[in-house]
């Protein structure tokens, strides 16, 4: 079993005082909507955190969906984190380009794959370029290390458990996205899909758990957050969100005050808003 002591939230003063230990890897795992225009691998290249390696989620991913970036076979996922230097026993900080966004992503795929020695950088590398601390271009070689995924599917949840859930309401559903996406008042991002949510859901947006800096709110202001969306923290939780990337900051933040087993529904708003036999619901 996990240790509760394992941190979920490390500091940019932690990290710093610990970069270039051989027990630490540090992962970028920036990742921007295609309409952004920007690339989280070519902003790699121009500046990172020392030591730090990338970490593609759209790449390690189970490119055989028509889904973005669904969890890959364990098989695959082994093989990738293995080339970036990762073992069985390596603690894995995961950061990107926003405050916490991705980062949390590439954190629920590790636990979703056994490996509970993974955190998240506070702020992102935001926080880190402001606060001063070092930012390189160089790129290292990492030794390959033994690791074996031992997947944790009691974390991932599939258009057909969250369809049982529609209809049992069996777990609550809480679904990041913002508010006027989640009302069906403001488009989707991703042509052809519907707006809306899922008949019953509870919107808690992201953005809502987070400070202006882009670090995790106080453990009392995500209770309160929680209890404003009307979550039940004694009822299981399944979050959603666009694809499944924002919907792990939630889980995140769930995680951070002792709250591991909330569940992500993978294939998110574009499985379920692409699919013409999902029920939806508006508020507008």
């Amino acid at each position: 079993m996990p240790s509760t002591d394992q941190p979920v939230i490390v500091t940019s003063d932690w990290l710093k005082d610990r970069l270039g230990s051989p027990d630490i890897r540090i992962i970028d795992a920036s990742w921007h909507m295609p309409a952004a225009g920007r690339s989280g691998a070519k902003e790699f290249d121009e500046a990172h955190i020392p030591g730090a390696l990338f970490f593609d989620i759209d790449e390690i991913a189970d490119t055989a969906s028509s889904l973005a970036h669904m969890l890959p076979p364990p098989e695959k996922f082994s093989a990738r984190v293995r080339k970036l230097g990762i073992g069985d026993g390596t603690m894995v900080v995961a950061y990107d380009a926003y405050g916490m966004h991705a980062a949390a992503r590439a954190w629920w795929m590790f636990r979703a794959m056994g490996h509970e020695n993974v955190a998240v950088l506070d702020g992102g590398f935001l926080k880190w370029r402001a606060d001063g601390l070092p930012v390189t271009t160089d790129t290292i070689s990492p030794f390959q290390r033994h690791f074996v995924a031992r997947p944790n599917w009691s974390l991932v949840r599939s258009y057909g458990d969250v369809r049982k859930i529609v209809d049992t309401h069996s777990a609550q559903i809480v679904d990041a996205r913002p508010a006027g996406r989640f009302a069906g008042t403001e488009p989707e991002p991703r042509a052809g899909l519907r707006g809306g949510h899922m008949p019953g859901a509870l919107n808690l947006p992201s953005a809502s758990l987070l400070r202006p800096d882009g670090t995790l709110k106080r453990k009392e202001d995500i209770l309160r957050a929680f209890a404003e969306a009307g979550v039940d923290l004694k009822k299981p939780i399944v979050t959603s969100c666009g694809s499944g990337v924002t919907a792990c900051v939630p889980l995140l933040a769930l995680a951070s005050i002792g709250l591991r087993d909330g569940a992500l529904y993978d294939g998110s708003w574009t499985e379920w808003g692409g699919r013409p036999d999902a029920p939806v619901e508006t508020s507008a």
